[in-house]
């Protein structure tokens, strides 16, 4: 099954490709045959969907889900940039960041929301090399933000 088909199957509604929110930087860049899909907050009408720290504010789930919304939004813009999700040929890499309270080591199921999704909607192709880190502050006091890198075709 095609990507573009199952994001249809899954019902997913992927937002059209922002503008670059608070930096010098621009959405994605495209390389050769790769395209870089700048890191992704998760975001609702343009305002943050939580803030907080995983490990004191933020539970597990509530982070795997909006480490899935951030995917949702790089899969737009991965869209907007391609023509088609059709053209990514290998989900190569995804950096994921997770805002963490003190002790709290639990980044990889964060992250897997995201690796989640791209396995859902690549298959095999989703399975990807992959780094999830702490970090004491992230843009806006979100509690995850998560970056991409998609292999392309024709």
């Amino acid at each position: 099954m095609s990507a573009e088909a199952k994001v249809a199957e899954l019902g997913l509604q992927l937002p059209a490709a922002a503008t670059a929110g608070a930096g010098l930087y621009v959405p994605a860049v495209l390389s050769g045959n790769l395209l870089y899909v700048s890191g992704q907050v998760p975001l609702k009408d343009g305002a943050p969907i939580a803030t907080g720290h995983l490990g004191s504010e933020i539970d597990i789930e509530t982070g795997a889900a909006l480490a899935r919304q951030c995917c949702i939004q790089g899969l737009g813009i991965a869209r907007s940039y391609l023509g088609s999700l059709d053209r990514v040929t290998r989900v190569v890499r995804v950096g994921g960041f997770v805002a963490s309270a003190p002790g709290f080591i639990d980044h990889p199921q964060v992250v897997n929301g995201a690796s989640q999704l791209l396995i859902d909607v690549f298959g095999d192709a989703g399975r990807h090399a992959r780094c999830a880190v702490g970090m004491a502050e992230l843009p806006l006091g979100v509690p995850v933000e998560v970056e991409f890198l998609f292999e392309v075709g024709v």
